[in-house]
């Protein structure tokens, strides 16, 4: 399962598929579950597969977007300025290297940039840059070589630019994008473990567009699926750095995967999180059990469409999301796989009735 997990992760991380542009990724689902069940997409762009057994309607899904950037406008000069694409925060992006998808679907480099150092008054170098004061050097010298030459457009999508990375650490791997390629790739492990195995239930297995810009596609993919239960998987901040209180931490690398309780977009159904944190336990897999004052993912969505959702959240904890460089362990991506497989198994018809059971 490592060998698997790492060529995917790898392959995923490299995909340039930033919020409502998610066509690599979706490429890859595709292309490895072509084989375990009929595929769809909904009208936004999610994609499913399915791999039907009688029983309760199971939804495995991630996430395929990652942030990113959006042309906003090229500057006589040929530089471009640009907007973001989910969460950032300003003091981890200049100086990093990103790629512009044009109009052709090539992918040309640049960097974001502002005005140097060595121009900024003492106050100004003691300020976070704002992002309408930086810009994308891709080396051309005017807005028509920019449009003419490099085909690049207002609205074209800006994806980080950073190499999977195999750290001193055997078991820590550094890249962009793993909040949720790791969720991606252990739905399509799962997709195709579960697929040779005799689980009670029909399992929906999606890739989910628009999450970091607010939970966009589950919303669609709920109405168009219909589950009765859902399993999340994500790439969840860790909280292991210094900073905080190590003796506090729910999100520690190589602490087992994450079962996540609370957070201000959903509360977990109890019963189905004490049925997740149940099975860890009797599968003797490593787990954190996390309650957060903050984020959100497709759980927000899922939980409240149709008649209600009974979801969980499970995740990898990753060091710095929502940047160029984050870093898991692949020990706890192997924790959250082999949970969404045995969980998917103990999810028959009559513990799937008793989640949302109330008279």
């Amino acid at each position: 399962m490592r060998a698997k997990a790492l060529s995917l992760l790898q392959e995923l991380t490299d995909a340039h598929s930033i919020s409502g542009f998610e066509d690599e990724v979706r490429a890859i689902f595709i292309d490895e579950l072509e084989e375990v069940g009929p595929l769809a997409t909904d009208k936004s762009g999610s994609v499913v597969c399915v791999h039907a057994n009688e029983g309760p309607r199971v939804l495995i899904a991630g996430h395929m977007d990652e942030v990113g950037f959006m042309v906003q406008n090229i500057t006589p000069d040929g530089f471009i300025q640009f907007i973001t694409i989910g969460g950032w925060w300003n003091q981890v992006m200049l100086g990093q290297r990103v790629q512009i998808l044009n109009r052709d679907g090539e992918k040309i480099p640049g960097v974001i940039g502002s005005k140097p150092v060595h121009f900024l008054s003492p106050s100004q170098r003691d300020s976070p840059v704002a992002v309408e004061s930086m810009f994308i050097d891709i080396g051309a010298n005017s807005r028509r070589e920019v449009t003419d030459d490099y085909h690049i457009q207002l609205g074209a999508p800006i994806a980080p630019l950073s190499a999977f990375t195999h750290m001193a650490n055997a078991n820590l791997f550094m890249a962009k994008a793993f909040d949720n390629r790791v969720g991606m790739a252990a739905t399509i492990q799962s997709a195709q473990i579960l697929a040779e195995m005799d689980h009670p239930n029909e399992l929906i297995f999606a890739g989910t567009v628009q999450e970091e810009v607010g939970l966009r596609g589950a919303k669609t993919l709920a109405n168009f699926t219909k589950p009765d239960v859902a399993i999340v998987l994500e790439g969840p901040p860790a909280d292991d750095t210094p900073g905080f209180h190590s003796a506090e931490s729910q999100g520690r690398l190589g602490g087992g995967v994450q079962i996540r309780l609370f957070d201000p977009s959903a509360i977990a159904n109890p019963r189905l999180a004490e049925l997740a944190i149940e099975t860890a336990e009797l599968a003797n897999i490593p787990y954190q059990v996390t309650v957060r004052r903050s984020g959100g993912t497709d759980a927000g969505s899922f939980h409240l469409a149709n008649s209600g959702i009974p979801s969980v959240v499970l995740g990898v904890p990753t060091r710095y999301i929502h940047s160029h460089n984050a870093i898991i362990d692949i020990n706890d991506y192997l924790a959250m796989l082999s949970l969404t497989i045995a969980l998917a198994n103990e999810l028959d018809q009559s513990k799937v009735d008793g989640l949302t059971r109330y008279l």
